[in-house]
């Protein structure tokens, strides 16, 4: 005997020789009369489905939960209805068992978005959060109830619905902070403002709702029978709540401890905190709540990120997203009856629903305006925190157990979350561009900046603990001086793993480390002991930037537009080792993050390609001394190159440094001509040249000449490849501008080889595969004047190299020196 999500009882006979396994269709034996077959065939069919449907819809802008949906309507009994595929994958007998899995599931997903989300923000929510949050509480509960209240008087309804009117409107109202983390995270939007925003405020909103709600459900729980054990219930729940943060969570902090840093964590950790999960589970459904609250409380305890947080979600997250929690879906679509729903429940219900919609969008908005938020902005935070996802659907399924819901409200809620969230997100991809704030018409450049001689603000990314001494390097062939210091921001990018919330942590001398800080320790040390020792020449502030891949560059946008940095140095993906070996991967996520950051920085952007001689794997690190170490420019024409020489004109007002620059003029110009277009990036080069030129004769010492001009004709791609090359062995580092025209003889036939189009036409030459040279490699590009967006630039001065990847939009400030949200 199964009793329905609706309370009703239902007899299902079941022949218990063929509960389990099937001997197979050559033994006579239909595999499809058995549980364990059917179970597979189903999670196969919904993980397949719900990737397929995924596929299709992520491009229009659609979350995976619209997808995970829609797949378990799809495969309804409303849908498929009496057919031999339902009979036969679907049969009523079999949903005893995929339930059970479903459930399973489904809690190890929450338990996970548990491990991945900061508690911690709750507490440190700035006064715009707290405002935001607390109005998107109370607003929206005011406004159901009083709309309830006033239809259960003007409008006549079953009896079924008029005892679930309330309860309607409650969970209507209600939010959640993992709906939030998980449409941002598909969104990428996760570490932008809005994201940071919206994280903060949903965290304060999404825990006074699951207040609101577990007590609204341990009294509704005490209701049944006669003895109303709601004290039990209160003390119970009190009980497992202290087991989970004074036994478990000490438990778990130290395993932390004595995981040795940047080793794995051992097994049985893993081991040991499973186990807890299902104990919890256990113990929750033991007290009389619902299985899934013990383990997300754990969840929530689990220390966040590195080691452990990050190890749950790298064994756990993709087999249970992908394969698991699919089949909860269809198991939710199971309890949808969609020819019960009669035109008069149906409108009553979406009353409430759009009553609650326009009051989170309302009770978002308005704070945010008052606090001179942009109108688009606001409207776009509004709806983010207007959706409803995975934990909404077990709320109203605990509601439907326990008698607060019934099942055509059910129905109804399930498909106006469908279409409220389908409708929002393309909405929010459309209103929220923060790409749009990178653009800037003041040009921030080397070159502009050397023009009033104030400090140069430079910021370096770096991926690994192996990028540190090439740019420690490179900022000290930068020539900091008393009279030209430098201000340089060191950002250490770190993947975001473990944990659903953004960071972006300034490390300050003196000031007490987080636990965050522990991967950066070493990198820190390096440039503030190097700061020490160039003491009045230059000012470094290092800073922490944890978010995922595809929108990392967020990070590094917004703190070089508050920072009006004039460059930003990120390393080459491609790392070489001591023994001439590499290590690359062409869907590498640090290329992905390169690639962003060349879409949608405000200044310019250099890429630093280590081939050993900056880094000393070569040659010694360049210093003080009386050396001189050499640099080498390949000039030809436009604007990346003349940011590329601005730069090398200030390395060589370097003591200790000696650059050559090597123009290649094109021949075939000579000959036909220049157009009138060209005559201003002619007359711009010719200064910036003049400039070099200034530079490089008074830096003349008597009996020896530092710097060198040579300028060489060049008519075709094979003698500019030749010029090129022989250049490779006779500098520690070269520079080139990135962007050339396609069209030009000089470049002919180079695009169809190329191997790193970021890298340009002549830093591909110079940094592909099947070039043995030690020579690193310097590819500026220039901020573009005038831009709309960071990809709109002349095609007749220097159209873009093709780009790998689509660009995300992006926008946020940094968190921890500036908080946004106060």
């Amino acid at each position: 005997m199964n009793e329905s999500t609706t309370g009703a009882k239902k007899w299902v006979c079941k022949d218990l020789s063929k509960l389990v396994r099937s001997a197979g269709v050559f033994y006579g034996d239909n595999p499809f009369d058995f549980s364990t077959p059917i179970l597979y065939a189903q999670l196969s069919i919904s993980a397949l489905l719900t990737a397929l449907l995924q596929l299709i819809l992520n491009p229009l802008g659609q979350s995976a939960f619209i997808s995970q949906m829609l797949v378990g309507i799809i495969l309804s009994p409303s849908i498929i209805g009496d057919t031999t595929f339902a009979k036969t994958v679907f049969p009523e007998t079999s949903f005893y068992i995929s339930g059970t899995f479903a459930f399973f599931g489904c809690m190890l997903f929450m338990f996970l978005v548990g491990v991945k989300m900061d508690l911690g923000s709750v507490f440190t929510s700035g006064r715009k959060a707290v405002a935001i949050g607390l109005c998107c509480f109370i607003f929206p509960f005011l406004m159901n109830t009083s709309v309830a209240v006033i239809l259960k008087q003007m409008v006549k309804m079953d009896v079924a619905l008029d005892n679930s009117l309330f309860s309607i409107a409650c969970f209507q109202s209600m939010s959640s902070f993992y709906v939030t983390a998980c449409l941002l995270t598909d969104l990428k939007l996760l570490n932008s403002e809005l994201g940071y925003l919206a994280v903060s405020s949903s965290m304060i909103s999404g825990t006074l709702s699951w207040l609101v709600i577990l007590m609204a459900f341990t009294v509704r729980q005490s209701s049944f029978g006669s003895t109303h054990p709601l004290p039990l219930l209160a003390v119970s729940l009190c009980v497992m709540v202290v087991i989970i943060l004074g036994i478990l969570r000490p438990i778990m902090r130290s395993m932390v401890k004595n995981t040795n840093r940047g080793r794995a964590v051992p097994e049985h950790y893993i081991t040991s905190v499973f186990l807890m999960v299902l104990c919890c589970a256990f113990l929750g459904e033991f007290v009389g709540q619902h299985f899934m609250l013990g383990p997300m409380i754990l969840g929530l305890v689990v220390p966040d990120g590195p080691p452990l947080g990050s190890a749950l979600v790298d064994k756990l997250e993709s087999y249970v997203s992908s394969i698991l929690l699919p089949s909860y879906f269809i198991y939710s679509g199971a309890s949808i009856d969609l020819c019960s729903v009669d035109m008069k429940t149906f409108g009553i219900v979406w009353v409430l629903v759009f009553s609650s919609f326009f009051a989170k969008l309302v009770a978002a908005m308005v704070p945010s305006l008052l606090c001179k938020m942009p109108l688009v902005d606001s409207l776009a935070l509004g709806l983010v925190l207007s959706t409803q996802g995975i934990t909404d659907i077990l709320i109203w399924q605990h509601g439907m157990m326990l008698r607060l819901v019934d099942q055509k409200s059910y129905t109804c809620m399930i498909l106006s979350t469908i279409f409220i969230t389908g409708t929002i997100t393309p909405l929010i991809k459309l209103l929220y561009n923060p790409s749009k704030r990178y653009a800037s018409t003041k040009l921030r450049t080397i070159e502009h900046a050397s023009e009033n001689d104030s400090e140069l603000r430079l910021l370096a990314c770096i991926h690994r603990q192996d990028n540190t001494p090439s740019i420690i390097h490179l900022l000290q062939l930068s020539n900091p001086t008393i009279k030209k210091p430098i201000c340089f921001y060191v950002v250490h990018l770190i993947r975001l793993v473990g944990r659903s919330s953004a960071l972006l942590i300034t490390h300050r001398p003196g000031k007490r480390k987080s636990s965050h800080s522990i991967q950066s320790s070493r990198i820190i040390n390096a440039f503030q002991h190097f700061e020490e020792e160039n003491h009045g020449k230059l000012t470094i502030t290092a800073v922490t930037a944890m978010a995922p891949s595809a929108s990392m560059h967020n990070d590094v946008c917004t703190l070089a537009l508050e920072k009006r940095v004039a460059m930003v140095i990120i390393p080459f993906h491609k790392l070489w080792t001591r023994h001439g070996s590499d290590e690359t991967l062409m869907n590498n996520p640090l290329r992905t993050v390169n690639l962003n950051i060349l879409r949608n920085a405000p200044c310019s952007v250099g890429i630093l390609v280590d081939r050993g001689s900056l880094s000393g794997i070569m040659n010694p690190p360049v210093s003080s001394t009386k050396t001189t170490h050499s640099i080498g420019m390949v000039f030809l024409e436009g604007p990346d190159d003349r940011e590329a020489l601005a730069y090398a004109t200030r390395m060589a007002e370097h003591p200790s440094v000696g650059v050559t620059v090597v123009r290649l003029r094109d021949l075939n110009k000579a000959a036909t001509g220049v157009d009138a277009e060209d005559v201003r990036n002619i007359e711009l080069d010719s200064k910036m040249l003049e400039k070099f030129m200034a530079v490089a004769k008074g830096a003349g010492v008597v009996g020896k000449k530092r710097h060198h001009f040579r300028d060489k004709g060049v008519k075709n791609s094979v003698e500019m490849i030749n010029v090129v090359r022989s250049m490779e062995k006779l500098y520690e580092l070269i520079l080139v501008g990135r962007r050339h025209s396609s069209e030009s003889p000089l470049f002919a036939g180079l695009t169809e080889w190329s191997e790193y189009p970021e890298l340009g036409f002549i830093g591909d030459v110079l940094a592909s595969s099947s070039n043995n040279c030690g020579v690193s490699l310097l590819v500026v590009q220039q901020s573009d004047e005038g831009k709309t967006n960071k990809l709109v630039m002349h095609a007749s001065r220097a159209p873009h190299m093709p780009l790998m990847g689509p660009a995300q939009p992006n926008f946020q400030r940094e968190k921890k020196e500036k908080d946004w949200n106060d």
